[in-house]
């Protein structure tokens, strides 16, 4: 039954990819942004997570992390679907937290893909926590790897939000305007202490709400 529903998430995503026309979208930025610094973490927001994997560029990023909790393998199961590899880890909080979740073995898996050249997918917010806020994990993830990590957006003109989610999940709905933006990359020196690492986690967490907004001004403004 998981694989069935995984299934039809897919097939939904597609139609919604499909038939929503892209008013705002650099591909030309885009590509430069994964030449220039992949392996690269691309991250966006929960709650855009299931539209997110259709936007990569010459087949990058081809690795997603997902959360090892029982609960994500159904968007384990979607990405995988889509012709990601996945590696389960729990990446939202900072790295001490992340070894009493027994995360410790996907990050390094992780860091195996980033070396050979592989860019990842990941949330940067933690799982039913703070809805539009960045977790530590992330920036520690990417001090931990090297990789920079490259913010993106995406709004539809028709969609329905889940007011009653932690996340407040978006519903993309088919037949539409839709808006995607890439921020600039963020790197996190390999020396980088706590207070560097909450300086970065403010400026991913800035980088995403400003590109979500621009990209929903972008679709809800008249055509």
């Amino acid at each position: 039954m998981m694989s069935v529903l995984a299934g039809l998430v897919v097939a939904y995503i597609r139609l919604v990819y499909k038939s929503n026309r892209l008013v705002e979208f650099d591909e030309q930025r885009a590509d430069r942004l994964l030449a220039e610094h992949a392996p690269v973490i691309v991250t966006c927001w929960h709650g855009q997570h299931f539209i997110a994997p259709m936007f990569t560029r010459g087949g990058e990023p081809s690795v997603a992390m997902v959360s090892r909790s029982k609960d994500a393998e159904l968007n384990a199961r979607v990405v995988e679907k889509l012709g990601f590899e996945t590696v389960r880890a729990s990446g939202g909080r900072a790295s001490a937290r992340m070894a009493n979740k027994g995360a410790v073995r996907g990050i390094l898996a992780l860091r195996e893909k980033l070396r050979a050249g592989h860019s990842v997918f990941m949330m940067a917010d933690i799982p039913h926590g703070t809805p539009r806020e960045a977790g530590l994990g992330i920036v520690s993830i990417a001090r931990f790897t090297g990789a920079p990590i490259v913010p993106i957006a995406y709004a539809s003109s028709r969609r329905h939000v889940f007011q009653k989610a932690w996340d407040k999940a978006v519903m993309n709905l088919p037949f539409g305007r839709a808006a995607l933006y890439f921020g600039d990359p963020i790197r996190v020196p390999p020396d980088a202490d706590d207070a560097k690492l909450e300086e970065l986690r403010l400026e991913l967490q800035n980088a995403l709400n400003s590109l979500l907004d621009k990209a929903h001004a972008t679709v809800d403004a008249p055509a």
